[in-house]
């Protein structure tokens, strides 16, 4: 079995540390040294690769270091049949492709990308290591009675990225792994059927067909019957927590309504179903296209939001003509209150007027669309609106006040929505560097951005001359924006007004057109520049000694996330 070079280089690492952490080269030095001295006679002290083997098996050592592999998956699939007819792709075509990627217990894999078909050729090997107590404490490797109480399923999530460099989240599936635990010679087939999102969340994806196997192969194994007691306690248990909440929640719901009667109008919505696979699946491979209603985004911003470590609730309300909705508020430090709308990104900064003022008193104007509030939570709080009015515009965000806002029971939360109700680790991956190659990606949708002008620009019987050096000097300001973008601070915009300046002759015209993306798709990004009339303007240039320039600066994030400015510009000679 052949690992990917991202896996097999951080196999090789989590080995290396392992081996310092053990002191196995001290050990293996003293185990060398004392075969030699007392072992060998004085002239035959010269130990074979055997020799030293046997003395280190000898002595345990092998043993210890070994123990640090233990459960290994292999992967293959079958009846995807959206791809049924899928051509065979030809060498070098792009084509569109699959890509699994797997999480457990805090290690993230991905497959490599293998394309999209009805049998889609995966022959990926996943090395993951199963730990008694914390994360990485490969002194406390576990039997197999230990593993069984393990419960963190393995995440998969199965991931489409079409010929355009876009990706959209296919299906996302959570394994249970422990069967192997009393499967003969450690070693069990299994067949994953995956079913798709959203709308299709009913509907079969394709099959996996996935080996689990441990390794090296336990000592002892266990019954099939002790492994299927074990899941019927966790069914149990899981059930009694989720009956107590709910009694909880009934006692909660009847003081809330005798606060005052009409509070049973207000959207107060204690249980909801969330798309918790959509969610998991964002966070385990990266930013993709997730398809979704407003609380379904409201949901994945709010998780966001509270990985940067903000504050963050999900607002359950209406907005205009008393339609349903969901939004994202966050609480800073110096009590501002911020509502974020999830499916455009818009920020709005709540200040709440005074009811009690005098007429003629100045209010703010509220610039959102909400008009009542119900309710808020995130994953360790639930806080229902108690003040006279629902309205937003006159509520205040004060959650630590009870007689504004109803709070449940911490612990009853905890009980039923804890990281720890079901996983004994933080259940979120870690973030991944980006694999994009920042200056590559620029120079490539430079090239084809060039291309398409050209082509667009002889469509409109007109040639096209590029000023290399103007092109060049876009870059600072590029720079620049994306600073401002991110930390608000401005900068070089003097500097770059001045380069233009003496890059531009006298009687000469300079206009310039900045954009924002965050894809990497050039065509795309040039149909949505030619919807902007000054950015048409620029393209479609025409004069005496017209001079065309493009200039593109990708920055990248963690998750392969990025940040794509393009600026076109173009210089002319006035004429009257």
């Amino acid at each position: 079995m052949s690992l990917p070079p991202d896996t097999a280089a951080e196999l090789r690492h989590i080995i290396h540390q392992q081996l310092l952490k053990m002191d196995v080269h001290g050990r293996i030095r003293e185990v060398l040294a004392e075969t030699i001295r007392e072992e060998l006679p004085p002239e035959h002290q010269q130990l074979s690769t055997e020799d030293l083997i046997k003395a280190l098996r000898q002595r345990g050592i092998i043993d210890d270091v070994m123990k640090e592999l233990k459960f290994v998956t292999v992967l293959g699939g079958k009846a995807f049949l959206d791809h049924l007819q899928e051509p065979e792709p030809l060498p070098g075509q792009i084509c569109s492709t699959f890509t699994l990627c797997l999480h457990f217990r805090n290690q993230r894999f991905s497959s490599k990308p293998v394309p999209c078909a009805c049998e889609p050729d995966f022959h990926d090997g996943f090395l993951l290591e199963v730990h008694k107590d914390s994360l990485g404490d490969g002194s406390k490797m576990v039997d197999a009675t230990t593993m069984l109480s393990i419960c963190d399923p393995v995440h998969l999530v199965l991931i489409k990225t079409d010929t355009f460099g876009e990706t959209t989240l296919v299906a996302s599936y959570f394994l249970e792994w422990r069967s192997v635990l009393a499967a003969e010679n450690g070693i069990t087939n299994v067949a994953v059927e995956l079913l798709g999102v959203g709308t299709e969340s009913k509907v079969s994806v394709g099959v996996l067909n996935i080996r689990l196997e441990m390794y090296p192969q336990l000592n002892k194994m266990l019954s099939p019957e002790i492994t299927s007691t074990q899941f019927t306690l966790e069914r149990q248990k899981t059930a009694e927590k989720e009956r107590l909440f709910l009694v909880y929640a009934k006692q909660w719901w009847r003081e809330y309504l005798q606060i005052r009667p009409t509070h049973n109008t207000r959207l107060v919505k204690i249980f909801a179903q969330c798309s918790k696979e959509v969610v998991h699946g964002f966070l385990a491979c990266g930013p993709m296209q997730i398809e979704g209603d407003c609380e379904d985004h409201s949901n994945l911003l709010c998780s966001l939001l509270l990985g940067f470590g903000l504050e963050a609730f999900v607002c359950v309300g209406t907005k205009a003509k008393g339609v349903p909705h969901t939004w994202v508020m966050t609480c800073g430090t110096d009590g501002t209150i911020t509502f974020w709308e999830s499916l455009t990104g818009h920020r709005y900064i709540h200040r709440p007027i005074n009811p009690d003022d005098p007429p003629l008193a100045e209010q703010p104007k509220p610039l959102y669309p909400y008009r009542t509030v119900g309710c808020v939570f995130n994953h360790q709080k639930f806080f229902g609106n108690c003040q006279p009015s629902d309205a937003v515009d006159v509520c205040v965000f004060d959650l630590h006040d009870e007689s504004k806002w109803k709070p449940m029971s911490g612990e009853a939360i905890k009980s039923v929505c804890a990281p720890g109700a079901t996983s004994s680790v933080p259940p979120f991956p870690p973030l991944c560097a980006s694999t994009i190659d920042a200056a590559a990606a620029s120079n490539e949708i430079e090239l084809q951005l060039r291309v398409l002008v050209s082509e667009h620009r002889k469509d409109l019987g007109f040639s096209t001359v590029w000023d290399d050096q103007l092109s060049y000097l876009l870059s600072p300001a590029l720079a620049a924006y994306e600073l401002e973008r991110t930390t608000g601070v401005s900068a070089g915009n003097e500097e770059f007004q001045d380069a233009i300046r003496k890059a531009v002759p006298d009687g000469h015209t300079f206009k310039g057109f900045p954009i924002h993306f965050v894809h990497r798709n050039a065509r795309r990004a040039f149909a949505t520049c030619l919807r902007s009339p000054f950015c048409e303007e620029i393209i479609c240039c025409r004069g005496d000694q017209v001079r065309l320039a493009v200039r593109v600066r990708v920055f990248t994030y963690p998750e392969s996330a990025c940040a794509v400015w393009i600026m076109f510009a173009c210089k002319y000679r006035s004429v009257l």
